[in-house]
């Protein structure tokens, strides 16, 4: 594609298609946000591991093609196009659906950068037979959907996306409007929920159809399917869905076993049926931002250390589930109380934990922005997933 000429001289993009090439899209990242104190840089083998078809199950049901911007030699800018197959078969009242195709992991160096590569993206969306683009999502809507939009001084929480703030008018320039909105939220755990929270737990308590259960670990494989298969079923009429397919199953397993921990992580069991479930995972991204990416030559060491016993300031919430059947009924809600006072009291007895971090949330998602609102969490984080026709 011929470059798009600024004071600075031409940008050139071109497709990534070599091992070098895939490495220096990755180390872009690294250098553009050097000096952004809120950023942490991301294990330097997971970023990789996350563009490497064989490597990312993604790759799978997807096709996927990166970009890399220069102007003469130098990378000035990267973005990811992207097809996810089980998206686009999708009912298109979900959001994604037929036609529709994404971009994400843009980095630019400036303005004049993002929109040569946003262009490029949406022309080989085009060229794929899509007509429409939701965006920004890296790569999956799994993994880091959504540009921050504010929020920007706070370092992200393990597995969220942290963005430039000279994006998000670089990206309405080119013609995207705003297509749906995510929440995170924080709140205070060392406080006691409002007591009408807390008398909600205790007739819980005294209701002998339901337990509250940790996962255990010595089952994991079984735990997780359970896990997934409750959250496939809660979130299935969600904007945004894609089932999880079993090999993504197991490689979230592996990828999350270091990190778990028995007692933040609870099963809800109603007569004996497991119908709810909430993932906790203390923030790692604490240990890691001042690693910079490399566990060498002494960092496997502190790493290690630290997930034997972790001590952590905020706890991250980033999935919760209540079966299809129960949804919006009292007994949901009274389920969710229930998990999070337990996770609650565990985080700060066990882990030293301040803070909770819950989310992302859909901001129309009524049942669960109700539930944030009661235990008094208020939003830190606002993410936006932009929507484009593409015309032909």
């Amino acid at each position: 594609m011929a470059g798009h000429s600024s004071a600075s001289g031409e940008v050139s993009i071109t497709p990534v298609s070599s091992k070098a090439e895939r490495a220096a899209f990755v180390d872009f990242a690294y250098r553009i946000n050097r000096d952004d104190p809120a950023w942490v840089p991301p294990l330097r083998m997971e970023a990789l591991e996350l563009v490497t078809p064989g490597k990312n199950p993604f790759f799978e049901h997807a096709d996927v093609q990166l970009f890399l911007a220069r102007r003469g030699e130098a990378i000035v800018g990267r973005i990811s196009a992207h097809i996810d197959h089980l998206a686009t078969a999708m009912d298109p009242v979900q959001g994604m659906g037929p036609g529709v195709g994404n971009w994400g992991l843009l980095e630019a160096e400036d303005e004049a950068v993002a929109h040569a590569l946003i262009a490029r993206a949406e022309d080989w969306l085009r060229e794929q037979g899509m007509n429409r683009v939701l965006a920004p999502i890296s790569m999956s809507i799994w993994e880091e959907p959504g540009q921050l939009i504010s929020g920007f001084d706070q370092p992200p929480t393990v597995m969220m996306g942290h963005q430039s703030a000279r994006y998000p008018a670089y990206i309405e320039a080119m013609g995207y409007t705003p297509a749906k909105r995510l929440l995170t939220y924080e709140l205070n755990i060392t406080h006691e929920f409002p007591p009408l929270i807390q008398r909600v737990i205790s007739s819980g308590e005294k209701n002998a159809r339901i337990r509250i259960r940790g996962v255990d670990k010595s089952k994991f494989d079984a735990e997780a399917r359970l896990i997934l298969d409750i959250l496939n079923d809660a979130w299935s009429d969600n904007w945004g869905f894609v089932p999880f397919t079993d090999t993504e199953i197991a490689y979230a397993g592996k990828k999350f076993k270091p990190i778990v921990r028995e007692d933040l992580i609870m099963v809800a069991e109603y007569d004996g049926e497991p119908v709810a479930f909430m993932m906790t995972l203390p923030d790692l991204n604490e240990v890691l931002k001042p690693m910079g990416g490399s566990l060498f030559p002494f960092n496997w060491a502190k790493l290690l250390l630290w997930l034997r016993k972790p001590k952590v300031r905020t706890m991250r919430v980033p999935l919760m589930g209540v079966r299809k059947k129960l949804q919006s009924s009292r007994l949901a809600s009274q389920l969710a109380f229930m998990m999070i006072e337990y996770i609650r009291r565990n985080a700060v007895a066990r882990y030293g934990s301040v803070r909770g971090e819950i989310g992302w949330i859909l901001d129309d998602n009524q049942g669960m922005v109700a539930i944030a609102d009661a235990i008094e969490s208020h939003v830190n984080k606002e993410y936006m997933i932009y929507g484009k026709p593409l015309a032909g």
